[in-house]
């Protein structure tokens, strides 16, 4: 037998791209895919398909494969991947993607590509996807070498779930996915995140120890089950009241004396008294994107204390004296320990008090209507509270609907009520309720809709019937883009034609297989509601709405007086 060469080395194991890139998925505990397959990503699919650990979920269109990612990463903390080919499959995916990044929802966001030697030149679907997604993502990367792929998903996953969370972008080009490669998966490594300096916990503390009237304004880092315990205990022990952005709702109970409700709506609003008598704002887990701090604090007249996972974004009407930097339950911890080590702190909530008692007479105002015809906005979000448990999921569409879901349906526990607030992407909550039955079976799962959103992702219906999800989903009618006729009547006492027909709701669900329902009378609602839930599978509940009470919203608003 010949001697070996010196330089010779035994044949490694080897495996297609492809197959190390699901691999490594899987390491990660990516448990769903949901997307449309093309061409130029057989070879992941056919990867996939051997997989035992994640499960993939066709979709009818990629904008509502995002959306189901993206409701997956905001209810599990964890990231699902949403797939597109390349070209049009990708600029499907992008709005999608763009609205579970800025609403801080982790995502993987996976598209094929052309093979990396046509790239340089015209050639048939190809356009930069890497550069396109570049401004909706944390990191936006493709594959240029099979034996980097187990970096890439490692870093990948890690950024979208480091605070705050959002969507992570990789490309794999078809030439790269057909390749062998020796490399393997790298094993997830966790850390833990800094926390806050005593120093300066102890400087905020003394702040709040010299307030009169401090008041907390919370928003969607709030959400996060430790940090929603922890604010607990604190607003337990100081009786400080909670005001939460749209996101932040459930991360204090509506019950509790100290919950204030929730504020963005643009205008000012009862809950906003509580926020002008403030003279300490102790802005938790709070993003800009929610609302605008020249909303609040136009004048700069409040001592802010910024406590998050990050530094403070630089805002002229946002500048914080005192930054909490760190992990947000961990800071708010150390709040806790300092409140017991000083037997409690006291404060005079008389005003707040007033806020929550004003509030709750507003969310209870039409709760005994018995209308026919069209039903309030008011009307109907209490008799969905009533059938709904502290923990089943409710998730609102984006239109007028919107405001009076912020406004009128409280929580009692984080993530139960599911609202995009960042990007406001229009089209989300038909297929982010398919997403949130998967995630929770077990839970009643409702989504609201105006009838111009209902129809951007109606195809997912199909879905819907297919995966036989028991979801009810909801949609106001008036046949209108009813948020923009209120916004410009607001500003320009006017409208433009904003008017549509729509298909006989009921026909439409039939034809894809689900229950249909149409309510006239408010008497009613509770009972077709409950009747809906009941079905095995898919059902569809249609309400002609009285959008008239836009308007006199408005002019109630702006007569607002604070109770003292």
């Amino acid at each position: 037998m010949p001697d070996l060469p010196a330089d010779y080395k035994p044949r490694s194991n080897t495996m297609k791209a492809s197959d190390l890139f699901v691999k490594c998925l899987e390491e990660e505990g990516i448990e769903y895919i949901f997307g449309v397959p093309g061409e130029e990503n057989a070879d992941f699919m056919i990867s996939l398909e051997k997989s035992e650990k994640i499960k993939f979920v066709l979709t009818r269109h990629e904008q509502g494969a995002a959306f189901m990612a993206e409701v997956y990463g905001r209810l599990t903390g964890n990231a699902a991947g949403c797939l597109g080919t390349l070209g049009p499959g990708a600029t499907n995916l992008i709005t999608g993607v763009a609205d579970a990044n800025m609403d801080r929802a982790p995502l993987l966001a996976l598209t094929g590509q052309g093979s990396s030697q046509r790239l340089h030149k015209e050639s048939h679907q190809i356009m930069d996807v890497v550069e396109m997604f570049g401004p909706v993502t944390k990191w936006a990367t493709s594959v240029i070498h099979q034996d980097n792929i187990p970096e890439i998903i490692r870093k990948a996953v890690r950024v979208a779930r480091s605070e705050k969370p959002g969507a992570v972008h990789i490309e794999l080009p078809e030439d790269i996915a057909k390749l062998q490669t020796t490399t393997k998966p790298l094993q997830p490594q966790r850390f833990r995140r800094p926390v806050t300096d005593d120093k300066i916990v102890d400087r905020a503390f003394e702040i709040l120890k010299q307030a009169k009237h401090p008041v907390i304004l919370a928003g969607n880092g709030c959400i996060r089950r430790r940090a929603s315990k922890q604010l607990r205990l604190f607003c337990e022990a100081t009786g400080i009241g909670v005001i939460n952005t749209f996101m932040a709702k459930g991360c204090v109970d509506m019950d509790a004396d100290y919950c204030l409700y929730t504020i963005g709506l643009q205008a000012r609003d009862v809950v906003a008294c509580a926020l002008e008598a403030a003279d300490v704002v102790l802005a938790l887990g709070y993003d800009m994107v929610e609302y605008h701090p020249n909303l609040w604090n136009e004048h700069g007249e409040r001592h802010i204390i910024h406590a998050d996972f990050q530094p403070a974004e630089i805002d002229s009407d946002y500048h914080p004296e005192t930054e909490l930097v760190g992990d947000l339950a961990h800071t708010l911890w150390m709040l806790n320990e300092r409140v017991a080590d000083n037997g409690g702190l006291t404060f005079d909530h008389s005003n707040q008090v007033a806020t929550r008692q004003s509030m709750t007479e507003e969310i209870a105002r039409h709760k005994d209507d018995d209308t026919e015809g069209s039903i309030r906005p008011q009307k109907v979000l209490w008799d969905c509270r009533q059938v709904m448990a502290p923990d089943d999921i409710l998730l609102s569409d984006v239109g007028a609907h919107k405001m009076w879901i912020a406004r009128h349906y409280q929580c009692h526990e984080p993530n139960t009520c599911l609202i995009p607030n960042g990007f406001c992407s229009m089209g989300f909550s038909l297929p982010g309720a398919i997403s949130a039955a998967l995630v929770y079976p077990d839970r009643r799962i409702m989504s609201i809709s105006g009838d111009g959103a209902y129809l951007m992702n109606v195809q997912e219906m199909e879905t819907a019937k297919r995966l036989n999800v028991n979801i009810v989903t909801m949609i106001w009618e008036d046949h209108a883009y009813g948020l923009i006729e209120w916004k410009q009547e607001n500003e320009f006492g006017k409208h433009t034609d904003l008017t549509f027909d729509n298909p006989d709701w009921l026909k439409l669900a039939d034809a894809f297989g689900w229950h249909g329902h149409s309510v006239e009378n408010s008497r009613d609602l509770v009972a077709t509601v409950e009747q809906a839930f009941a079905e095995e599978g898919p059902s569809l509940v249609v309400i002609p709405i009285d959008y008239r009470e836009n308007l006199k919203l408005t002019e109630r608003l702006g007569d607002i007086a604070c109770p003292i």
